[in-house]
Formats: C-alpha cells, sequence, structure tokens
C-alpha cells in the first residue's frame, strides 16, 4: 500500500510531463523558377509555448504568420518573399497552413527554420522539398543545424550519419521509450539478461519503424501514444508486484480500473480495445505468477510492446514521406541512432543499477522507487493520451 500510495502520489505532480512525440513540425516545398508552394503543419501543444490556444479568436490567423515568418526560403540574393498564409487547426492536435513564396532569383535555393527555437531549442522541424526536376530532398532541421541547401546532392554516407543522428536524438528525447527500457532491465540480475531483453525490444520494433515507413502498415498514431504509455505503467507494475511478493489483488485491480475507464467513454482507444487490454492484463499476471521463470515472459512481453514502441518510432520518418532510393538509408541510419542511444543509456543505468545491488537498503529503496515513478509516468501518459 506505501508503494501504492506513493505512485499516486507522483501521478498527481506530473501535469508538465510530456512524451517524445510532441516536438516537431513539418513542412513540404514544391520549388519552380519563380519561388515555392509552401505547406506545413505543428503541434497544437507545441504552440502552446507560445500562449497559442485553440480558443483564441485570432488563432489560426496568428500561427499563419508565425509559419510565414520563421519557415524560410532564401536564395542567393537573399531572402524570399512570402505571400499570405492561410492556416487551419484540425481535431488531431495539428495547425495547418499553405502560403507561397516568390524569389529574386532561382539559384541556389536553401531552406530555413527558425520555428519555436527560442523557446524549445530541441525542436524538429521536418523539411521536405521538391524541385523543379522532380528531385527529392529531405533534411531534419535543428537549432544547431537550422538551413538545408537545396541544391547538395544527397550522399549516402552524409544521410546515414544525419538519420543516426536523429535516430540518437529521438530516443535520448523520448521518456516515455526511456521509461520502458529503464523498466524493462530494473529486475535484471545479470547482463545476459539485460541483452536478452533489449534484444527482444530491438528486434520487435525494428520489425514495425520498417513496416510503417514503408507503408505495409497503417496506424492510428494517438492510439499507439496510448499504448506505449500502458507498456510503462504495466511493466513499471510487474516490478513492484514481482518486488512486494505476488499479491494477488493487484492484477485485479488493474483489471477493473482498465474496465472503469472503458465505462467513462471511448478515446483515442475505444472500448473493446480497453477491455482486451483488462483481459490480458489479467491473464498476464496470471501466468507470470505460475511461471518459474519470468524472464521469458518479461522478453516476450518486451517483444510485443516493442512492435508498439515500433509505430512510435516511425512517428519521425513517417511524415518526410522519403523518395525510394533513399528508404534504405533512412531506415538503417535511424534505427542504427535508436540502437545507439539505447545502448547508451543501458550503459549509464547498469552500472548504477549493480552498485545500488549491493547496498541493501539503497536496493529496495531505489527499486521500488524507480518502479514507482515510472508506474506514475506511464498512467500520467496512457489516461491523457487516451482521453485528454
Amino acid at each position: 500500500m506505501k508503494r501504492l500510495a506513493l505512485g499516486l502520489a507522483l501521478l498527481a505532480c506530473t501535469g508538465a510531463v510530456h512524451g517524445h512525440s510532441r516536438g516537431t513540425s513539418y513542412s513540404e516545398w514544391t520549388v519552380d523558377a519563380q519561388g515555392a508552394q509552401v505547406r506545413a503543419h505543428v503541434s497544437q501543444l507545441e504552440l502552446t509555448r507560445l500562449q497559442l490556444h485553440p480558443s483564441q479568436p485570432d488563432y489560426a490567423p496568428r500561427v499563419a504568420a508565425l509559419l510565414r515568418a520563421d519557415v524560410q526560403l532564401w536564395s542567393r540574393q537573399g531572402r524570399c518573399r512570402p505571400g499570405p498564409a492561410q492556416a487551419q487547426a484540425d481535431a488531431e492536435g495539428w495547425v495547418y497552413a499553405r502560403w507561397a513564396v516568390t524569389c529574386p532569383d532561382n539559384r541556389d535555393f536553401t531552406v530555413r527554420s527558425r520555428l519555436l527555437h527560442a523557446v524549445a531549442p530541441s525542436h524538429l522541424h521536418f523539411a521536405r522539398v521538391e524541385t523543379a526536376d522532380a528531385a527529392v530532398r529531405e533534411q531534419v532541421l535543428t537549432h544547431a543545424a537550422p538551413a538545408f541547401e537545396i541544391g547538395t546532392p544527397p550522399d549516402l554516407a552524409a544521410s546515414l550519419a544525419r538519420y543516426a543522428k536523429l535516430g540518437v536524438e529521438h530516443i535520448l528525447s523520448g521518456w516515455d521509450h526511456l521509461a520502458f527500457v529503464l523498466a524493462l532491465i530494473l529486475l535484471a540480475s545479470r547482463i545476459s539478461e539485460v541483452a536478452l531483453l533489449a534484444t527482444g525490444f530491438t528486434v520487435a520494433h525494428s520489425l514495425t519503424l520498417a513496416a510503417a515507413v514503408l507503408g505495409w502498415a497503417k496506424v492510428d498514431n494517438a492510439a499507439i501514444e496510448a499504448l506505449i504509455g500502458f507498456s510503462i505503467a504495466l511493466v513499471a507494475a510487474e516490478n513492484l508486484w514481482l518486488r512486494g511478493g505476488r499479491e494477488r489483488w493487484l492484477p485485479w485491480a488493474l483489471a477493473v480500473a482498465l474496465v472503469a475507464l472503458a465505462g467513462i467513454g471511448t478515446g483515442t482507444l475505444p472500448r473493446a480495445a480497453l477491455f482486451g487490454l483488462a483481459l490480458f492484463s489479467l491473464c498476464y499476471f496470471t501466468w507470470l505468477g505460475d511461471s518459474e521463470r519470468p524472464l521469458r515472459l518479461r522478453i516476450a512481453l518486451a517483444f510485443a510492446f516493442g512492435l508498439a514502441h515500433g509505430f512510435g518510432f516511425a512517428g519521425a520518418l513517417g511524415p518526410l514521406q522519403l523518395p525510394p532510393e533513399r528508404i534504405a538509408a533512412g531506415l538503417l541510419g535511424f534505427n542504427l541512432g535508436v540502437e545507439l542511444g539505447q545502448l547508451l543509456v543501458i550503459a549509464l543505468a547498469w552500472p548504477l543499477l549493480q552498485w545500488l545491488a549491493r547496498r541493501p537498503v539503497a536496493r529496495a529503496w531505489a527499486g521500488d522507487g524507480v518502479s514507482a515513478c515510472i508506474c506514475a509516468l506511464g498512467t500520467f501518459w496512457f489516461v491523457t493520451r487516451t482521453f485528454g
């Protein structure tokens, strides 16, 4: 009960915590001899950093003016002149805008973005450019690298390095993915167990990342984000359950809570999905309670939830609409970056966990406390992404 109280107390303090999928914006440029046609969209949640909210009567014009000013096209003679912009918010949490730009000449075009850099230096802007000769270029613009020279031909090595860097940044800024990995390895007693858990997670998210980017699978991003939150809460709750003596009331309490959420109403996850998660949780804990080797079940769970996390990773690459000749480089580089970032986290966390394991008092408090924090965060993400 003390662990449960700690988790609930921490849950009440997590209102400002968000997952990885919020700090992005996108632009698509169709370049011709006179300039370009531009389509851009940005998350409504990101715009709240600038005190912009959909309830404001002048919300759409202000967002249109912001995108028009901060997402820019330059030529050799200077910045291209933007025309009037129109914006519209949708029900899925994005704002879309369109405008045209005219340039004094058609040489050496460069796309630049300073969108949200003053308030969110970690913000990523994905730019995709189609030139007059039907060639496609894409680039991820950041605070450190805000410009993209369109005329530069793509280089395989540079593309791999760029997408690997994006993968590392994505996993290191994705608190939900990091929380899931940490929750997985909290109960591991040997590095070989960590390797097996990480392998199950890696294989699964590599499969769904490729399937989504290649267009073989279409997913509801909002539902995937809610499921990622659930995966974090479930693994952390399992840690507390195993450490606390496998009390039989916890699986039933979890199942009843999910059924109650289904009764409240539908959100990004339909009622049938919430009932399914309740049944899955009850069956998993029952099977786990009868198992003498829970590691195998945790590896299977890491694989199952890794499929959902892979679709979440795809949210960073999918909107770029990579041309066929660069899909392989994008997938390989991004996935390699994700794995490097994941290995870095494990390399930092594992020695610390082993150091704590040699100190019984610290091990007990750290194991329960960290699991309670992760459970609270996962529950918060699951509920807000489902109903928020």
